[in-house]
């Protein structure tokens, strides 16, 4: 017992004399969450856009004043024809151009109906497609309350929109939960792969095995560490988020560290897996981040919905222990989602647990007794 103490505090050690490691632990994690908080995001912000306002009523320039108000908004150009329309979009000086037609006030009383157009530059889709839904939303808002005020009775059904959970649609309740989870796997996998096979390159493994350590005590004194350090990460996001980002935390902590601790012990253990095939730490970094972070970004659910990925994909997510645990995560942080709601999830997610700690404990004997 005293000798694996020993290995535990020379792991601890030697990870905190180690400045690149350091650096990836704690530095890593950092920038992801500013670039995911604040760079990567799904949200418009100050778009120029151009208005071609044919009736100039009261209507329009309410209408104009409101998208202006917008914090997507930034009315660039008024124009007065179409034939202005084309040459901004080439210029590139506008993203958007919005058209209200002629006598827009007089046919809104008078059919309870006016049309708006809007020109969108889609040569980014993703882009054109959220203005667009910006703008319509905007014209959608003022109809409603000309009907609630009786000023005009615009004719249809007017839908009521509500948004749960996060009503702001903003990108970082999205990104920030699913963080963790690139986090975790980056972490515990990525450096846990690094560590081992780094010893064996050093030739120091041979030394661990003819010593009093059994091979399982070798694995447990190596993962250790990094089981602690993303714990630490997993506290240093949430207090990111919720005072950096003001991400909502609804459901438990003690539910949701559980779950974080599960899903640490997965990704430990594929890192071990990889270690033990792997001869050298390049080696291992390749396979780590090819057949683990890359899946765990594109195909768990954390940019992409899975719903939307072709059937042989999404099959594939299903073995993506991320996958499970993003479910769970948002479920917890944005819902308040309880053990009752999340079962499924959590089993599935033991599961695969269970499976790689096997698979990765029988590998590392066969490679190494």
């Amino acid at each position: 017992m005293n000798s694996f103490n020993g290995f535990i505090i020379k792991e601890f050690k030697q990870i905190y004399r180690d400045k690149r490691t350091l650096i990836v632990l704690f530095g890593m994690p950092l920038i992801m969450m500013i670039l995911f908080g604040y760079a990567i995001r799904n949200e418009v912000d100050n778009a120029r856009i151009a208005v071609l306002d044919f009736s100039k009523d009261q209507v329009t320039r309410t209408l104009i004043q409101q998208i202006e108000a917008s914090d997507s908004f930034l009315i660039a150009e008024n124009l007065d024809s179409y034939r202005e329309v084309e040459p901004l979009f080439r210029q590139g000086s506008v993203r958007s151009v919005i058209v209200f037609e002629a006598g827009f006030a007089e046919n809104l009383e008078r059919f309870g109906s006016a049309d708006i157009q809007i020109i969108s530059d889609a040569t980014d889709p993703n882009l054109a497609g959220i203005l667009q839904a910006y703008t319509s939303r905007i014209v959608e808002e003022y109809t409603a309350s000309l009907n609630q005020d009786n000023q005009i009775a615009v004719a249809g059904v007017q839908p009521v929109v509500r948004m749960m959970y996060n009503p702001e649609l903003r990108s970082v309740n999205l990104f920030v939960p699913g963080l963790i989870a690139v986090i975790l796997m980056l972490i515990s996998a990525l450096m846990t792969s690094i560590s081992i096979t780094r010893e064996k390159e050093m030739g120091n493994m041979e030394i661990l095995l003819v010593s009093p350590l059994k091979p399982h005590h070798i694995i447990i004194g190596k993962v250790l560490p990094y089981l602690v350090l993303s714990v630490i990460n997993v506290v240093t996001i949430l207090i990111l988020a919720e005072f950096l980002f003001d991400v909502p935390f609804r459901g438990s902590i003690l539910l949701f560290f559980a779950e974080a601790i599960l899903f640490i012990l997965t990704a430990l253990a594929l890192g071990v897996f990889i270690s033990a095939i792997a001869n050298n730490q390049q080696t291992a970094m390749m396979i780590a981040l090819a057949g683990l972070l890359l899946p765990t970004v594109l195909l768990s659910g954390f940019i992409f919905p899975v719903s939307s990925m072709p059937e042989p994909l999404q099959w594939i997510s299903h073995v993506i222990p991320a996958k499970w645990f993003l479910i769970i995560v948002r479920s917890i942080m944005l819902k308040g989602g309880d053990l009752m709601m999340l079962w499924k999830e959590t089993l599935i997610l033991m599961c695969l647990t269970g499976f790689f700690i096997t698979l990765s404990m029988k590998k590392f004997k066969v490679r190494l007794e």
